[in-house]
């Protein structure tokens, strides 16, 4: 894979990152979520999804954007607000 050099290529790969962390960790996301413990049950997921991120991405843009944040809370945390949560 190429390096990312735009900012929409980059959305799409830390979407696609994290997309596939909920999906391989279903289990783990509930459980995070109802404890209020997401990002430390995940925390080697998201660690080498955002290594991932940051080898294929354009330095200046790993640098000047959260894009690999914001799809955390977009793709991992929105969509768990159906999970009872001490958070919510």
């Amino acid at each position: 894979m190429a390096v990312v050099t735009n900012n929409d290529g980059a959305r799409r790969l830390a979407r696609t990152l994290v997309s596939d962390i909920a999906l391989y960790n279903v289990k783990k996301v509930e459980e995070g979520i109802r404890n209020d413990s997401l990002f430390d049950i995940l925390k080697s997921e998201i660690e080498e999804g955002r290594s991932y991120y940051i080898s294929k991405v354009d330095q200046k843009i790993v640098e000047g954007t959260n894009l690999f944040n914001q799809a955390l809370i977009d793709v991992l945390v929105k969509p768990t607000g159906r999970f009872a949560s001490k958070v919510w």
